[in-house]
C-alpha cells in the first residue's frame, strides 16, 4: 500500500456537513458560474459559506439551490479520494485556494461524477450518509452572498 505525504489538516470537520459543502460549492458553480466559496465555516449544527456574486439569488433560486443539492445527495453517490501530483491535476480542479505550503502530492475528493476538488478534510463514503440539506437563511452585502445551512439527519426505522 502506497503512503502519501500530505500537509496536516488543521481542523476536524463533521464529515456529512463537509461533504454537503462540496456539493453546495459545485451547485453554485453550475448555477451561477461563480467560484467555489471563498470563506466557509463548517460545523455540525449549522454552517455558512460566502460566494462572490453580482446580485443576490432570488428566493426561487435559493429554493432551487437546496433542491439541486438534495437531488445530488439522493443519488447515493460514492465519495472517493485520489492522490495526484500537481502536474497531473485535472483541469476542472481549481487550485486557487491552495496554500503556498501545500505538498506536491494532492488529495482529490470526488463525489460521483458531480464534483472533484483538492481537499484535506473529512468526508462521508456515500452521499446517502448526509441527510437532507436545508438553507436556513442568507444575506447579500457588497458582492458577497452568505448562505447558512444545516443538515436534517436521515431517520432510520
Amino acid at each position: 500500500m502506497e503512503t502519501h505525504i500530505l500537509n496536516e489538516h488543521n481542523k476536524q470537520e463533521y464529515p456529512p456537513m463537509h461533504t454537503a459543502e462540496h456539493i453546495l460549492n459545485q451547485t453554485m458553480v453550475r448555477m451561477f458560474g461563480c467560484p467555489r466559496s471563498r470563506n466557509a465555516h463548517i460545523e455540525k449544527k449549522k454552517s455558512k459559506c460566502d460566494y462572490l456574486l453580482d446580485t443576490a439569488p432570488t428566493e426561487e433560486q435559493v429554493q432551487e439551490i437546496a433542491h439541486r443539492v438534495n437531488e445530488v445527495i439522493d443519488c447515493h453517490l460514492d465519495v472517493t479520494e485520489q492522490f495526484v501530483d500537481r502536474d497531473h491535476v485535472p483541469p476542472e480542479v481549481d487550485l486557487s485556494k491552495l496554500p503556498d505550503f501545500a505538498s506536491e502530492t494532492l488529495r482529490l475528493i470526488r463525489i460521483g461524477d458531480y464534483d472533484v476538488c483538492a481537499c484535506a478534510g473529512t468526508h462521508v463514503k456515500n452521499t446517502s450518509e448526509i441527510g437532507t440539506f436545508k438553507i436556513i437563511s442568507s444575506d447579500f452585502n457588497e458582492g458577497v452572498w452568505r448562505v447558512r445551512f444545516k443538515l436534517i439527519p436521515n431517520v432510520t426505522a
